[in-house]
């Protein structure tokens, strides 16, 4: 895995920076992106689909992964805060899978800022209450 520092890929960063999308769209998208990496690793290390991945899978993956413990050591309330985050994610990649009438597993980085930029612009146009995230 990247250092925690470099969270997406240089790819995906140009992905969600070329959508049609506000600033916090952004950083949902960009965890959105991360979250569906590390799930797919978990989902992989213990054999179970994503969308059955256990919120203390996600935190022992997290308090494993050498390029976060560092910042757990600095600050012990890091560990639930990212699990939180990445735990958080799974509910607009559920309904990302759910639309493109796939598995989470099989999303891809464009399904996701794509997603994000139908829901933003619903947002916009229609209201907050239209749109799917409340952002």
């Amino acid at each position: 895995m990247e250092p925690l520092a470099d969270l997406l890929k240089p790819e995906e960063c140009a992905e969600v920076d070329m959508a049609l999308l506000s600033s916090k769209e952004k950083f949902s998208a960009r965890l959105a992106i991360y979250a569906l990496r590390v799930l797919k690793q978990i989902a992989g290390e213990t054999g179970l689909p994503v969308a059955e991945v256990t919120n203390g899978q996600v935190m022992d993956w997290i308090k494993n992964d050498e390029s976060i413990k560092g910042s757990i050591e600095l600050d012990a309330s890091f560990e639930n805060f990212f699990t939180n985050l990445v735990v958080a994610s799974l509910r607009p990649l559920r309904q990302i899978a759910t639309e493109s009438e796939g598995a989470i597993e099989q999303l891809t980085v464009k399904q996701v800022v794509a997603w994000f930029e139908k829901d933003g612009k619903i947002r916009r146009e229609q209201g907050v209450e239209a749109a799917f995230l409340d952002l």
